[in-house]
């Protein structure tokens, strides 16, 4: 009995068909893939949120102090300084121990991490070995500086010091419900194709050497309130809406010396 193989023709109509249904069904993997992270990423938002509010219950309502972005020590070593280290023992995270001296520090906490985080241009080249904010400064989650307690001389942003102090009381938060005490690092609209004056207003999809952009979300972002409740947030109208201070300043209000509170406080 003789057997008949395929023609060339038949083969290249297969696989021609293969290749559109992968491509029909490349995208929707995608999207099932990035909405599954996003989950997750608001997940980890409403821990956080909670983490706080217990902190808060322990520390007589004051706000933790407020460090962002410190490389030095890095992230997940003894003596690393992030509001995350504040909160860690109100998460899933767990402490470690220094072999050498003995101390006890926060190592990288999965809880501050956002599946989505992809870094960006200044971490690329602040901290090379890192491949996402949370490795780099150890949170993919902007703290909105203007809601946690400045300390002179101990509060610090890029290892640099601040020289006041100013202490944050929850009983002082006038919108707990709209008040945003985190974000995702990255928002889509931050990109300038999207918003107009991106750079002015949002100061991420600049022209180099001062871009910090790159796109972790296709929809928004996260973010945390004053209250403990995260959602995603999906428009720059929302974001700008949202107030970044105890007293009630919007984030898009204008600032007299600074432009916007967004600048002032974010």
């Amino acid at each position: 009995m003789k057997h008949k193989a395929f023609t060339l023709i038949e083969l290249l109509v297969v696989i021609a068909i293969i290749a559109i249904l992968a491509a029909i069904l490349f995208p929707v993997f995608q999207r099932a893939k990035e909405a599954a992270h996003r989950t997750a990423c608001l997940s980890n938002g409403n821990q956080i949120g909670k983490a706080v509010a217990m902190y808060l219950e322990d520390y007589d309502g004051t706000f933790p102090i407020f460090y962002a972005y410190n490389s030095q020590p890095p992230a997940g070593k003894p003596g690393h300084k992030g509001v995350e280290v504040l909160l860690t023992p109100y998460t899933s995270g767990s402490s470690k121990v220094d072999a050498a001296t003995g101390q006890t520090y926060a190592g990288l906490n999965p809880v501050f991490k956002c599946p989505l985080d992809t870094g960006g241009p200044y971490t690329d080249k602040d901290v090379p070995t890192s491949t996402s904010y949370w490795d780099a400064y150890g949170s993919s989650y902007r703290f909105t500086k203007c809601m946690y307690t400045v300390v002179e001389n101990e509060s610090s942003q890029n290892n640099v010091l601040f020289d006041y102090t100013k202490v944050v009381l929850e009983s002082a938060v006038q919108f707990p419900a709209e008040t945003r005490i985190l974000r995702d690092e990255m928002f889509t609209f931050f990109d300038d194709e999207i918003t107009q004056d991106a750079c002015a207003r949002y100061g991420y999809d600049c022209p180099p050497p001062w871009n910090f952009y790159r796109k972790w979300h296709s929809t928004g972002g996260t973010m945390i309130f004053a209250d403990s409740h995260a959602k995603h947030i999906g428009g720059s109208a929302l974001f700008d809406d949202t107030f970044v201070d105890p007293e009630g300043h919007r984030s898009g209000d204008p600032h007299d010396e600074l432009g916007t509170w967004y600048w002032a406080c974010d």
